[in-house]
C-alpha cells in the first residue's frame, strides 16, 4: 500500500497542532480516551479536507493500544506515531499518572515499535519535569529503560509508598520517558525507524491553563518570568519541533530527548526559581 499513515495519540492542543501540520497528504488517525474530545478533533480536521479517522484508545491498557496499531497499519504504511496522551498533576492521583503517563507510553512504544515502516518515526510528547528533579541512583535508571514492559508498575520506587503524590509521579514519568525511549530507538532501529522525544515546558493548552489555576499556579507565572523567553509557549513550538524529528532533516537522531521550555530548565539551575518540595 502506498498510503502513508499519521497516528496522533492525544488529540489536545498539541496533538491537534502536530496534526494539521504533518497530516496533509497522509491519512490520518486520531486516538483519545475522550470521545467527545476525539469526534471535535476529527470534525475540525475533517472539515477542511483532512482524510482522518477517529479511533477512543485508553494508553493504560494494551489491548487498546495494540488494536489501535492494527487498525493503523491496515489503512497503509504508518510513517509518522506521535503519543501526546497523558495526564497532569492537578488531574488525577499518583497511580493514574504512572499508568497512563509511564506505563503508557511503554506500551505505545512496543505495540507501534512493531507495526512502524521502515524509513518511520516517531515521538513521545514527555515533559521538561523530566528535568527537574535530583538524577535518580543510575539502577533506577536502568530499571525504567529496561524492565518489561508488563512489570514496570510493580518496580519498588514506584509502589504508593514510594511516590506519595501525583507531582513526583508526573516528575518519575517523564524521566521514564527519556530513558524508555533511548532503549526503544535499538529496537524500533531494527525495523529502521526513529523514535525520539520532546519535553515542552509551559504551553498554552488547556491542561496548563488547569495547572496555572490550580495551587501550583504562582510557580508556574515565576517559572516563566525566571526564564529566557519569559513567555509560555504555543502548541505550534512544539508542532515545529515534531516536524523536525518526523522528517528527513534529523535522519540521524534517534533515541534522544528535546527541551523545548523556552529556557526554564536553564534557569532552575542557574538558581532564579527553586522546585518547592
Amino acid at each position: 500500500m502506498d498510503t502513508e499513515v499519521l497516528v496522533v495519540i492525544g488529540v489536545g492542543g498539541i496533538g491537534q497542532a502536530i496534526a494539521r501540520r504533518q497530516g496533509p497528504g497522509r491519512s490520518v488517525v486520531l486516538a483519545d480516551f475522550n470521545e467527545a474530545t476525539l469526534a471535535s478533533a476529527a470534525k475540525e480536521l475533517d472539515t477542511v479536507g483532512y482524510q482522518v479517522t477517529a479511533r477512543r484508545v485508553d494508553v493504560s491498557d494494551r489491548d487498546s493500544v495494540r488494536s489501535l496499531a492494527k487498525a493503523a497499519a491496515d489503512l497503509g504504511r504508518v510513517t509518522q506515531v506521535v503519543d501526546t496522551a497523558g495526564l497532569s498533576p492537578v488531574q488525577a492521583s499518583a497511580q493514574a499518572v504512572l499508568s497512563v503517563d509511564l506505563y503508557g507510553v511503554a506500551v505505545f512504544l512496543e505495540e507501534f515499535g512493531q507495526v512502524i515502516a521502515a524509513g518511520g518515526a516517531g515521538i513521545v510528547i514527555s515533559s521538561m519535569a523530566g528535568y527537574m528533579r535530583p538524577p535518580l541512583p543510575a539502577d533506577h535508571d536502568h530499571a525504567l529503560a529496561f524492565t518489561p514492559v508488563d512489570q514496570l508498575l510493580q518496580l519498588p520506587f514506584l509502589s504508593s509508598a514510594a511516590v506519595p503524590n501525583s507531582g513526583i509521579a508526573y516528575g518519575l514519568s517523564k524521566r521514564a520517558n527519556h530513558l524508555r525511549v533511548g532503549a526503544a530507538s535499538l529496537t524500533w532501529g531494527g525495523r529502521g525507524a526513529r523514535v525520539n522525544c520532546i519535553s515542552p515546558g509551559i504551553i498554552a493548552t488547556p491542561m496548563a491553563q488547569q495547572e496555572m489555576a490550580g495551587p501550583g499556579g504562582a510557580g508556574y507565572r515565576t517559572m516563566i518570568e525566571t526564564s529566557a523567553s519569559r513567555r509560555m509557549g504555543t502548541p505550534d513550538d512544539v508542532a515545529a519541533a515534531a516536524a523536525f524529528l518526523l522528517g528527513p532533516e534529523s535522519s540521524f537522531v534517534t533515541g534522544a530527548d528535546l527541551l523545548i521550555d523556552g529556557g526554564v530548565i536553564a534557569a532552575l539551575r542557574a538558581g532564579r526559581w527553586t522546585l518547592s518540595s
